[in-house]
């Protein structure tokens, strides 16, 4: 098996990262997932690998992550984000799909549903409220999402996120 090259650069104390994620719904809720040593959630997904397209590495990632296929449908968002994480500052282009997750995965609307070690990390996923306020609550950067997750763009959009700062491009 050839090894796995992710797409990342060191750069200390800076970090590139090229991350896809997918927003998945199901009955008024949308997945969510974090690595349970920190506070807060964000989109499931992971770094994109060499030699494979965006929706290769989201397919990819949730087969790995949640065990199933996912269909990956439109692009929402490209995002240049920078922020500060773990004592760095990173550099992260970022992929937002809207993604079917098949039935079979399971749903409760207030437990977790799946948990997974992933390397380092135990990682655990459930379904939130696809509302801006229930989104606010459960820290799920980047934030300009929360804000816009009940009215999901028709078309993609660029962002350029800073420190919480918004830049929406069209």
């Amino acid at each position: 098996m050839a090894r796995r090259r992710m797409i990342r650069i060191d750069a200390r104390p800076a970090r590139f990262n090229f991350r896809i994620a997918g927003l998945g719904f199901r009955d008024g809720h949308v997945l969510v997932h974090r690595a349970t040593h920190e506070p807060f959630w964000t989109f499931p997904g992971g770094r994109a690998e060499i030699g494979e397209t965006s929706a290769e590495t989201l397919r990819r990632e949730m087969r790995e992550e949640i065990g199933c296929e996912v269909t990956v449908g439109p692009l929402l968002w490209s995002v240049e984000n920078f922020f500060r994480y773990e004592g760095r500052d990173y550099h992260e282009i970022g992929f937002y799909y809207r993604m079917e997750i098949p039935e079979q995965f399971p749903f409760h609307e207030t437990e977790v549903v799946h948990r997974i070690e992933d390397g380092r990390n135990a990682l655990e996923f459930k379904w939130a409220r696809a509302t801006v306020a229930s989104l606010r609550a459960l820290d799920i950067p980047p934030y300009f999402i929360a804000e816009q997750i009940e009215s999901l763009p028709e078309t993609p959009r660029h962002v350029v996120w800073h420190d919480g700062d918004l830049d929406l491009k069209f």
